[in-house]
């Protein structure tokens, strides 16, 4: 294809053949197998990728969970809501932090029937060493999650949160994936690898998908158990009183 030679991304870009780069786009490359880059970039994935109100793509692998290697599928998790979560790599800066903050909420996960899995590119033996480390050398432990390995990077592609270039290829993107017990993704959230995740909000999340599901009312911003939600008919007298009491203050 012309201009493939010049692609700074080359045999290594993850969309292959399905490119859609026209000339002019970033860096003037030309058609080629390309770069990824929006708004040039192409319309399929090599992998499936993972979408809201799609069901998740489904995942086998091994996981350090409970003192000992685990082989752990999504499948196993059917019935509970689940929260997966990547993260670039153990043994790094930000990321001990979530993992903390997410284990040590994973009860109040667990009261509302959901289960957290972490996951990152990194192998199975050296999440276990990671698992063992005191959280004051750096480490997680104790750690009441499961983490999940990547190291082929097959699930991550699937989810799309891998990084295939720059100074971070090879990681995770910090993506957040909220599954409902049916196995239907219904939130996705992505952050850059330099800023943490709030466990607060994805809690919050999480019981909004239950309220909603169970009452058939949306939950307006900030919504949290005990709070006010609203009925989704126009016209509605409960919407209108809602828009009174509560819309009206927020002025």
């Amino acid at each position: 294809m012309e201009g493939e030679q010049n692609c700074q991304y080359g045999q290594g870009c993850r969309y292959g053949n399905n490119c859609m780069c026209p000339p002019g786009c970033p860096g003037d490359f030309g058609p080629k197998k390309g770069c990824g880059m929006p708004p040039f970039g192409p319309k399929l994935p090599k992998f499936p990728m993972a979408r809201v109100l799609e069901p998740a793509p489904e995942f086998e692998g091994q996981a350090w969970f409970d003192g000992q290697i685990q082989t752990i599928k999504l499948n196993d998790y059917r019935g509970k809501w689940v929260v997966l979560f990547f993260y670039p790599f153990d043994f790094t800066f930000v990321c001990p932090t979530e993992i903390c903050a997410f284990s040590d909420a994973s009860d109040n996960f667990a009261k509302i029937n959901c289960q957290l899995i972490g996951a990152s590119c990194d192998s199975v033996f050296v999440h276990r060493e990671f698992a063992l480390r005191e959280r004051k050398q750096g480490g997680v432990a104790p750690l009441k999650i499961p983490l999940l390995a990547d190291n082929c990077h097959e699930i991550s592609k699937k989810y799309g949160c891998d990084i295939w270039r720059g100074e971070n290829k090879g990681a995770t993107f910090r993506a957040t994936y909220i599954i409902d017990p049916k196995g239907v993704i219904r939130h996705i959230s992505m952050n850059d690898t330099p800023v943490g995740r709030s466990v607060d909000e994805v809690m919050r999340l999480v019981q909004a998908f239950q309220f909603t599901d169970e009452h058939g009312d949306v939950c307006p911003s900030n919504w949290k158990p005990g709070r006010k939600a609203m009925k989704p008919k126009p016209g509605d007298p409960d919407l209108k009183k809602y828009f009174e009491d509560e819309l009206a203050k927020q002025k």
